[in-house]
């Protein structure tokens, strides 16, 4: 609308919204403005990213030089280990993560692979062994000593052979114990179960054979029961792991897929790949319909891959672009828009791969929310990038550090293989709660649960099938264990009011003293609860056990 001088209060009155008829027969109409926009209020509005000195960088890294779309790092709060290039042979090196600096060039590596190493990463529950995946079909599970490399390790704890062709993708389970996937050029998925004393293990415990070609990427569920897949024939699956069967597929045409990433705790699925018209493009799936994406958005015409990662504390998604040096971050929301833009980071170094520290590595007295270790072949540096959360108290913000996954384990490989389904162990980031070896808490309302019904595929009727059915012994322990946790309650109740030692407890004298005996009352409490939650699991854990064994009676 454009208002000229001379035409009366009219142009005025239009202004103001209110409907004119000019002497001209021009009709100004009322202008709809809104004073009122719509601001979201977020707690990670304004994360910034800042990168390492170049003091605490780690300089003189032989960084390998290949082509594969891999993140070629893995961390966690001991080491860094980072794919490197060597002659005759593939190679990795182990930093300690406070070794920074100029890296020694004859420092020692882990070369015991004969073909270049595609992938490696820790295990997430011990912090001294790592697996290796190679082009030499095979793959390798390594010990990392506590002390300082002093010469190259050959030898690996066990060799992993079952792939005819090149394994280019190793990802270990998020709940069980020693539960290893990889995937290779034989379009076969394989699960190993590390539990053994053979040095080689030549049988996986299952073999996944639903795809047509190469898989790009995997992800798992937040309890480890759901397995979602994108291939090279830019299809995104669903896979339930231990029945090998297909629950869903994606063949959207408009988005070809190359990595996808579970939101668990939202129910969706996040990837990143191109559109009809090469644009880096990201997409978010409802876990329940794979049929159409709820949200797509092309970013650049950029050719680089684009690896996503995603924080399920904050509901933070970060996208990192291959051959850029930029960092994309959103947060995740349960309802639509679902995807909300927050900033980016920038940089003038492209990255060729990109690690991460699990939370329990960060920073928490300077609100450190996550990083990254970036890999700069171009400078034989890789760089440090905290993601902070700007506030003036250097004190623990509880708000921005809820419970996260620990260092522990919630199942074994065997209760994994035989149908339970458990939730992350939770611990606390606060500084002296002993996070490693805190009391657990459980992600999810059901913290076990048996949701794999195997003999619908294997014939059993309505039996509660078992791949290795559990001995009377194993039953016994159990019953033992349960009954001694129950002694051990009730001599705690005979020395304990309310949760504290009486003879170590005198009464409160003064306002503070009762106000730290009813923090530490709480925390009692809290406590107990988590005892009570573990008990009714050993509970239900014994009548399946029961349940099976009256069973396997009845068959006989």
């Amino acid at each position: 609308m454009s208002l000229r001088c001379g035409e009366g209060s009219g142009g005025l009155q239009a202004l103001l919204g209110q409907p004119v008829l000019m002497s001209r027969g021009v009709v100004f109409l009322p202008l709809q403005m809104s004073w009122h926009p719509q601001y979201r209020s977020s707690k990670f509005r304004h994360v910034y990213g800042k990168a390492a000195s170049k003091d605490k960088c780690y300089d003189c890294v032989p960084i390998t030089r290949n082509v594969h779309d891999n993140h070629f790092c893995a961390v966690n709060p001991h080491f860094i280990a980072v794919v490197t290039e060597c002659v005759g042979g593939g190679a990795f090196i182990v930093i300690p993560i406070q070794q920074t600096g100029k890296l020694d060039p004859h420092y020692p590596k882990i070369c015991g692979h004969k073909g270049n190493v595609l992938d490696v990463k820790w295990n997430p529950f011990n912090d001294f062994v790592i697996a290796s995946c190679s082009e030499d079909a095979s793959v390798k599970i390594w010990d990392i000593p506590k002390h300082l490399l002093t010469r190259n390790i050959t030898n690996p704890k066990k060799e992993l052979l079952g792939h005819v062709r090149k394994v280019d993708l190793i990802e270990w389970h998020p709940t069980a114990n020693n539960i290893l996937f990889s995937s290779g050029y034989d379009y076969k998925i394989m699960i190993w179960n590390l539990d053994t004393r053979e040095a080689v293990i030549s049988n996986p415990v299952k073999i996944l054979d639903a795809h047509k070609d190469v898989v790009l990427s995997m992800s798992f569920n937040t309890d480890g029961s759901l397995l979602a897949t994108a291939c090279r024939d830019r299809k995104i699956r669903l896979i339930d792991p231990r029945a090998g069967t297909v629950l869903q597929e994606a063949s959207y045409k408009s988005h070809r897929v190359n990595k996808v990433l579970f939101l668990g705790n939202v129910k969706k699925l996040f990837s990143t790949g191109t559109s009809r018209w090469n644009n880096r493009q990201i997409a978010l799936w409802d876990q329940n319909d794979l049929s159409v994406p709820l949200l797509e958005e092309d970013l650049d015409g950029s050719s680089g891959l684009l690896f996503p990662f995603y924080d399920s504390d904050t509901r933070m998604l970060y996208v990192a672009g291959k051959g850029d040096g930029n960092i994309r971050y959103y947060e995740i929301s349960p309802e639509k828009p679902y995807l909300n833009y927050l900033m980016e980071y920038h940089s003038h170094l492209p990255q060729k791969g990109i690690g991460m520290m699990p939370k329990r590595g960060l920073e928490v007295s300077a609100c450190e929310i996550f990083r990254f270790y970036k890999l700069i072949p171009t400078k034989s540096l890789i760089e440090p990038i905290s993601m902070i959360v700007p506030r003036r108290s250097e004190s623990y913000q509880e708000d921005i550090y809820p419970l996260t996954t620990g260092a522990q384990p919630a199942l074994t490989a065997r209760e994994w293989l035989n149908g339970f389904n458990k939730g992350p162990l939770l611990v606390s980031l606060r500084p002296g709660s002993g996070a490693v070896n805190s009391l657990p808490q459980f992600l999810e309302a059901e913290p076990l649960t048996k949701t794999t019904d195997l003999s619908q595929h294997q014939g059993q009727g309505g039996r509660l099938p078992l791949e290795d059915t559990q001995k009377r012994s194993e039953m016994e322990d159990s019953r033992k264990q349960l009954q001694a946790e129950k002694k051990l309650w009730k001599n705690e109740q005979t020395h304990l009011s309310n949760g504290f030692d009486l003879s170590e407890c005198p009464p409160p004298k003064t306002e503070n003293e009762l106000l730290q005996m009813f923090y530490r009352q709480q925390e009692e409490i809290r406590r107990l609860r988590e005892l009570v939650n573990q008990r009714d699991i050993q509970i239900k854990q014994l009548e399946l056990e029961l349940k099976n064994l009256y069973m396997d009676v009845g068959s006989y």
